[in-house]
């Protein structure tokens, strides 16, 4: 008895270190609501898989917008990610919330087919036979279960926009929702084939999650068509700014104010400038030193680089390369004179 005492008091006292390791670490991520902060401390397994979240939406964020004066670097200095990360209400606000909602569903979504989830499995409706056209087959294996992400994602973003009745609010709940329905538009079903020497004659499917990069690609042309918007008069939603074009759907995104040029650091619109970012010399697109140095000129610097060369191809079944050294010129924006820079602040 003495034992089994002792075992169940070691037990407890485990418990009530993982209860209050999960109450500091939650009490330390700025930005939460009470109600983001309560469900940080009851899963903090969830707020794991959301962490890696963050970090894979804000890559493909990085990515969608490499060769554009914004290009997200303001969100990688910005540790409160589940707070307001940008203050004016433009299209890259709407971006932002889309492609954050989408990075929490689709990390909850493979945490829980992982086993990493305590409170999630496989998913359970995606069970028994079906017929696609091609013929029978069942339903097994494990399914992703894009639903939960999509159901704990909503409770968790959401809580930060719901007490607040602004149009900003709004704003965020509706590119939310676009960003978490947009994981689950590109599930593709996988199967296996048992029949006979591999015929498909009997398959197993299951649903999986697409690459995040489908979803990246899908926001990013929401945000090339996003909608501006103005608050009704009873201020429950919005109409369209422009009454001679369409009203936003519910799959676009919307916005209320135009975007900054992005051209000087201005922290209040999200903005770090251009200056010392490098630009294409020959480019006549947003990525070319006109456009991305606003107009201001760019300084070249060569350097040297090691670049592959000579390859060959050698039976079976390798290619091998010399390393060549070759002088290459960098062009990077040159910064805006005090002067403009003094006019903007």
């Amino acid at each position: 008895g003495k034992k089994k005492r002792k075992k169940e008091k070691k037990k407890t006292g485990v418990m009530y270190i993982g209860a209050l390791g999960a109450r500091v670490i939650c009490d330390n991520i700025p930005g939460l609501v009470n109600k983001q902060r309560q469900l940080c401390q009851r899963h903090p397994d969830i707020m794991q898989a959301i962490g890696e979240g963050t970090k894979e939406w804000i890559r493909e964020c990085q990515h969608q917008f490499r060769h554009h004066r914004w290009n997200c670097s303001t969100l990688d200095r910005d540790h409160t990610v589940f707070g307001r990360v940008l203050l004016r209400s433009s299209r890259e606000a709407a971006f932002v919330y889309a492609i954050s909602s989408a990075g929490v569903v689709y990390a909850l979504t493979r945490a829980c087919s992982q086993g990493e989830l305590k409170l999630c499995n496989c998913d359970p409706l995606r069970r028994g036979r079906a017929n696609d056209g091609k013929g029978d087959f069942d339903w097994g294996g494990c399914s992703d279960n894009v639903n939960y992400g999509i159901k704990f994602a909503k409770t968790f973003i959401d809580a930060k926009e719901r007490p607040i009745r602004d149009g900003r609010a709004l704003m965020n709940l509706h590119n939310n929702r676009c960003g978490r329905t947009a994981v689950k538009r590109f599930m593709n079903m996988e199967c296996k084939c048992h029949g006979v020497s591999g015929s498909c004659t009997l398959r197993t499917c299951w649903m999986a999650l697409s690459d995040f990069r489908k979803t990246g690609d899908y926001l990013r042309r929401k945000y090339n068509g996003a909608v501006e918007v103005i608050m009704n008069q009873d201020g429950t939603g919005f109409t369209v700014a422009n009454k001679a074009f369409r009203k936003a759907t519910k799959n676009d995104l919307v916005y209320f104010e135009n975007s900054p040029d992005y051209c000087l650091q201005d922290k209040a619109a999200g903005s770090l400038g251009t200056a010392g970012r490098v630009c294409n010399k020959t480019s006549r697109g947003t990525d070319g030193c006109e456009v991305m140095c606003c107009g201001r000129g760019y300084d070249t610097t060569r350097v040297m680089q090691i670049t592959k060369c000579e390859c060959k191809f050698k039976w079976c079944c390798a290619v091998e390369c010399k390393d060549c050294e070759e002088a290459v010129d960098i062009h990077t924006c040159k910064a805006p004179k005090r002067a403009e820079w003094l006019d903007k602040t």
